[in-house]
């Protein structure tokens, strides 16, 4: 199959437009339709973050403050000059959508670099923002979009051999939500697990994301203590978010809650089979952080809020896998070897 050209800057300028345009679209009900801090404990957090400091906000909630003080500006642009429409609630809606349409530039990059077809690539980013995580949770006055947001732009930096963005991708990562620390870690590990069986990565890969879990991890200490007023260990980080219910309970309780079907109900069974025509290493990667995320949800005991990071993890790959079955196209697999050895070489 021929390979297209690549868009234009400004085709890709107008392409994040329309991906911000459809987010804002599927959030919209968060101006004035619904109160998401009512429906949503964390939204309520979150505003708080908006309109005061960490302080006035309580638990874990109060140190995910990226995506909060990115929301200020606009809070502070939109307070008496928007109607009936909510002015922290606009200002997070259009930091989460612009966060959002930036996820699917990225799943449009990538799918177009595994199957060298713009057609797929754009269902699967239109599949993944379709998705009912993405309107439900990531637009509704959460900080999931930036986890999401950074996870695929950690993706596709390891796929490109940026290796000098996995440390600033750490520090983003973590300041947003201080889950993207092991999720991001893990993801890169497995990555780099399959392809060194394969002799591709090497020490530079290794010691890049080895940086990337530290300053990650430093960041998370760093910003937890100054908020605190106290140091915090990342054990007690650790032990703080112990659920009282035993593990086994708290896993069975993650899976059959509604909320983690709405998620997968569909993108599993339409994802499942293209899956074998995308990068292995990805895809592994992928499964590994989904089963890390899906154990943190067990010791928390969070239920159906796992799904959230499950579909960070998974959500990428299965969007593509389900794209490329529905959309008529002649798929050919991409193995590891061929894969960096396009990224070595420049090609697309």
């Amino acid at each position: 199959m021929a390979r297209q050209a690549n868009p234009r800057t400004g085709q890709w300028v107008i392409l994040w437009g329309l991906f911000f345009l459809i987010c804002f679209s599927l959030g919209y009900p968060t101006l004035n339709r619904y109160d998401p801090r009512v429906a949503l404990t964390d939204s309520a957090q979150y505003y708080k973050l908006v309109t005061g400091s960490p302080q006035d906000a309580v638990g874990h909630w109060r140190y995910r403050v990226l995506v909060p003080y990115l929301a200020r500006p606009f809070y502070w642009l939109a307070r008496g000059r928007v109607g009936t429409w909510n002015p922290v609630f606009f200002g997070l809606l259009v930091v989460n959508a612009a966060l959002c349409a930036m996820s699917a530039c990225f799943l449009v990059l990538l799918g177009h670099k595994v199957f060298s077809d713009y057609a797929v690539a754009l269902l699967g980013a239109l599949l993944y923002l379709l998705n009912f995580s993405v309107a439900n949770e990531q637009l509704a006055g959460l900080v999931d979009s930036g986890e999401g947001c950074f996870i695929l732009a950690l993706i596709w930096a390891i796929y490109n051999g940026q290796w000098l963005l996995l440390p600033v991708l750490g520090v983003l990562g973590a300041l947003t939500k201080e889950t993207f620390v092991p999720l991001s870690f893990v993801l890169a590990v497995g990555w780099w697990l399959t392809t060194l069986r394969h002799g591709v990565s090497g020490p530079r890969w290794a010691f890049w994301v080895i940086t990337m879990g530290f300053t990650g991890l430093a960041t998370v200490i760093v910003l937890q203590s100054m908020v605190s007023g106290y140091v915090v260990w990342p054990w007690k980080v650790v032990f703080t978010e112990k659920s009282h219910v035993n593990f086994l309970s708290g896993l069975v309780g993650c899976i059959l809650d509604q909320s983690f079907w709405y998620v997968f109900m569909w993108l599993l069974p339409l994802g499942v089979w293209r899956l074998g025509y995308l990068p292995r290493a990805w895809v592994f990667a992928s499964v590994t952080t989904a089963i890390v995320a899906l154990i943190l949800g067990a010791w928390n005991g969070a239920g159906g809020n796992v799904a959230r990071a499950l579909f960070n993890a998974t959500g990428p790959v299965l969007s593509l896998s389900a794209a490329a079955l529905i959309a008529p196209t002649k798929l050919t697999v991409i193995t590891i070897n061929e894969l960096f050895s396009r990224s070595c070489s420049g090609q697309p």
